[in-house]
């Protein structure tokens, strides 16, 4: 690759830049993007030349297994709106839970408000599909253009090796969602900064407490919730539990912070790459946080430097020390966010219809 003028990636050792062209490899499988489709062609026959053996299979769109629609496009004929959908997946799922019958009625949300719990004296399964093979085609739905499920299917998953019954019906009710929303998928509209990075981390404070059973060590675990965008797309989304039990608000979501800034780091790496060889304008990145109850302590905590702790987060100050300091060195802004703004709310809990669809149209544009 470097030999046909491909510069490969400090941060991603998989990862070529070219004048014209960016190469992903992914053990035998090279995917090729450009904005015309006779450089990636050029570049082709040039890496056939230098004895790599190379057969072109189909476009990015079916090597991922996912539908690219284009909404709009500029005068120039650039894109500049599109949808990415998963409506094939979507029918095997639905498939697979039995709702293919037109007489079963959808859902309007994906997951109810009260929390799934392990139910370990609850009603054997009754159903024939596979639970484990079934969420596994989830996490694939929810990881690439469904984000609105993304709690729910994780909720799920937690128990997809030792399933009860009312893990069964909260996978039926997934998929009557999904029959309700076939056609939907992610709707991407970049906005004209399209190295900003926007990222909401978010925090739900022992939520299974009072439902799990008391002896459950889950039962007091908080879980993070986060979305990062790039342009005003999402490109990363994440929910699950935490791995170590918070004793505050303010302690959960500085572990919600920091586990999001774990991941927003090498994209903000990646972006200034692409920044740099393109030269284009320098990478502007902020996190918004939510801020309710005491997470002020923990939005006040964040933009300390250097690092300081109160007399209620000393105990795990060092945690944070960290991406405090990575965020002042990168001059990333710790803002504050209404909670009826919070991206990442969506993938804490269940809500209720209206707030649910809120934020959905928020993420995915419907």
């Amino acid at each position: 690759m470097q030999d046909c003028g491909m510069e490969q990636s400090d941060h991603d050792p998989c990862l070529f830049i070219g004048e014209k062209v960016i190469a992903v490899a992914y053990v035998d499988d090279i995917l090729f993007w450009s904005r015309d489709e006779n450089d990636i062609t050029e570049l082709m026959v040039t890496l056939r030349g230098a004895g790599l053996m190379l057969e072109k299979e189909s476009t990015a769109a079916g090597f991922l297994g996912v539908d690219i629609k284009v909404l709009a496009a500029d005068k120039d004929g650039r894109t500049t709106k599109m949808e990415l959908t998963q409506t094939g997946l979507i029918d095997r799922i639905i498939t697979n839970l039995g709702l293919d019958d037109k007489n079963q009625y959808g859902k309007f949300t994906p997951a109810e408000a009260k929390p799934l719990t392990k139910d370990p004296e609850g009603d054997e399964c009754q159903e024939d599909f596979n639970v484990a093979a079934v969420v596994g085609q989830l996490l694939y739905l929810s990881g690439h253009t469904r984000p609105d499920i993304a709690y729910a299917v994780n909720c799920v998953a937690r128990y997809m090796f030792c399933p009860k019954r009312s893990h069964e019906l909260a996978l039926i009710r997934i998929g009557k969602y999904l029959k309700l929303t076939r056609d939907k998928g992610l709707i991407i509209t970049p906005s004209e900064n399209i190295l900003s990075i926007d990222a909401y981390p978010d925090a739900d404070f022992a939520g299974l407490y009072g439902f799990e059973r008391p002896d459950d060590p889950a039962c007091v675990k908080s879980r993070t919730g986060f979305v990062i965008l790039a342009a005003n797309c999402p490109i990363m989304w994440k929910s699950t539990l935490q791995s170590k039990t918070a004793l505050s608000t303010m302690e959960a979501e500085i572990t919600a912070l920091a586990h999001c800034c774990k991941e927003l780091f090498p994209i903000m790496d990646l972006a200034q790459c692409f920044a740099s060889y393109f030269e284009l304008d320098p990478v502007k990145t902020s996190i918004k946080v939510s801020v309710h109850e005491d997470n002020a302590a923990a939005l006040i905590l964040a933009n300390t430097l250097p690092p300081e702790y109160t007399p209620r987060s000393k105990f795990f100050h060092l945690e944070t020390v960290w991406f405090r300091e990575e965020c002042v060195r990168r001059a990333i802004s710790i803002i504050k966010v209404e909670t009826r703004e919070q991206l990442g709310d969506i993938f804490t809990k269940g809500l209720s219809k209206h707030v649910f669809e809120y934020l959905r149209k928020k993420l995915c544009g419907w």
